[in-house]
């Protein structure tokens, strides 16, 4: 039985990292979702404003990164393929790594064109605040993971811009077929 993979998707709001992970998960027989915003969401109490970043804020991340990486681990060990979602760089990794029991990451980094990210945070529907405050976050992020996560240290850079999910998803499992299988078998 081959190994079960555990998938990181990243990219700037709008880079379209959900919908992605859901149309993923979708291609195996058993797969999970974690995104790392819902874990933060669980906090009842004391939740940090990503949009203001402050030493509580990278706390309250790297606690969801932390934890994302253990429930990977343990679906990945009872055969689940896992897509975890998340805006990280290559530098975040850290947070992730030592609990992964020694699984890489299969790292794919999407990145539409900014005005296309821009375009779709403005025309969002799936988030309980004013996606006008995404603008501002978009512009930022968006040369940070650009500069942090490269086909160098091992991600998969996606262009979105003009892809639908299923075609990013097709293009994600061809790229990532050991060389001479065309197709994902999985038993």
């Amino acid at each position: 039985m081959a190994e079960s993979p555990i998938w990181l998707i990243s990219g700037v709001p709008g880079a379209g990292k959900t919908t992605v992970a859901i149309e993923l998960c979708r291609r195996y027989p058993k797969a999970i979702h974690l995104p790392v915003d819902d874990l933060r969401e669980l906090v009842r109490s004391g939740l940090a404003n990503p949009l203001r970043w402050t030493t509580e804020t990278a706390h309250q991340f790297e606690l969801a990164r932390r934890n994302a990486a253990r429930a990977a681990a343990d679906y990945a060990d009872s055969g689940f393929a896992v897509v975890i979602d998340d805006v990280v760089r290559e530098a975040d990794l850290p947070q992730f790594m030592p609990h992964l029991r020694g699984r890489a990451p299969r790292k794919v980094l999407l990145r539409p064109s900014l005005s296309e990210a821009t375009r779709r945070n403005r025309e969002r529907t799936n988030k309980s605040f004013n996606t006008d405050v995404l603008e501002t976050v978009t512009r930022r992020l968006y040369p940070t993971l650009n500069e942090g996560c490269s086909g160098s240290d091992g991600w998969l850079v996606i262009d979105t811009s003009e892809m639908n999910p299923a075609m990013t998803v097709d293009l994600i499992l061809a790229s990532s077929l050991p060389a001479g299988q065309d197709h994902l078998t999985l038993e």
